[in-house]
């Protein structure tokens, strides 16, 4: 190996080279061969692939219900997994979560919808090589029928049918992904006015409150609900319209408001 030559100082330039600056004070150079970060050169660190998941959550028939696709190749050919897809160089992250849903399924997501979850970085959830995920989340008034992709098919599940321990076989971790982004939408709701983007406009307080149901899981008392999102002003906003029911008065139709936070907050019942 050939020994490293220093190179003359120019003639008359008054002024040490940057390494000769830091030893005289005291303060080593940042390294950039073999001792960096990490102990890796520039060349030889390990490769790491960051992908996005994406849960896409509405509601079906009542139900909570998420998007799938079947994988058409190895690892996990035949399991079902959240859309998702490898982040190209140079793309950002919202971007390359809707590129994953419209090109894993046909359906359009708008960006604003989604919402950054956590990332997924266990070492071992991807036989190929070392995957980071990114999750996301995004919650839609309807649940569009998918109209195929490149390389998968999909279809609606009842989230309830996919989170219990004898339900479809998941591809890597993504029923984990699943479970987080349910909860995490489940939380929001108790302050924000997520629930709402769940439901098509207009809607009545009983849509409302079915759509809280369908993400707690829980029954909620339709009084109790009603005084508590009318409680924060300009949550929603009465359209002056009215819907007919089978029993009772016509329901009042209501569309979203521009407060975006419950105060005080809708508590999820034990």
């Amino acid at each position: 190996m050939a020994k490293d030559r220093k190179k003359p100082k120019r003639q008359g330039s008054g002024r040490d080279s940057p390494t000769e600056a830091a030893e005289r004070s005291h303060v080593m150079p940042l390294a950039s061969g073999p001792d960096g970060p990490g102990g890796f050169g520039p060349d030889d660190r390990p490769g790491v692939i960051v992908t996005v998941d994406v849960v896409l959550l509405a509601l079906r028939n009542g139900e909570l219900s998420t998007l799938l696709v079947k994988r058409g190749r190895e690892p996990h050919q035949g399991a079902w997994a959240l859309p998702g897809t490898v982040v190209e160089s140079g793309e950002g992250l919202v971007p390359a979560a809707t590129r994953a849903v419209a090109g894993r399924t046909g359906v359009a997501v708008e960006p604003e919808r989604l919402e950054q979850l956590v990332t997924f970085a266990d070492p071992d959830r991807d036989p190929r090589a070392r995957v980071l995920s990114v999750g996301f989340v995004a919650v839609v008034e309807r649940a569009t029928p998918p109209a195929g992709g490149e390389v998968a098919s999909g279809r609606w599940w009842a989230v309830g049918d996919v989170l219990v321990e004898k339900g479809p076989t998941m591809a890597f971790d993504h029923r984990d992904i699943l479970g987080a982004g349910v909860e995490m939408v489940a939380e929001k709701f108790e302050r924000s006015d997520l629930a709402s983007g769940m439901i098509e406009e207009p809607f009545t307080l009983g849509d409302l409150r079915r759509a809280y149901e369908a993400v707690w899981g829980t029954s909620l008392e339709p009084a109790n609900f009603r005084r508590k999102i009318l409680a924060t002003p300009s949550f929603v906003e009465p359209t002056g319209l009215l819907r007919d029911v089978t029993t009772g008065r016509p329901a009042v139709l209501y569309r979203r408001g521009g407060g975006v936070r419950l105060h005080p907050p809708l508590a999820r019942p034990d």
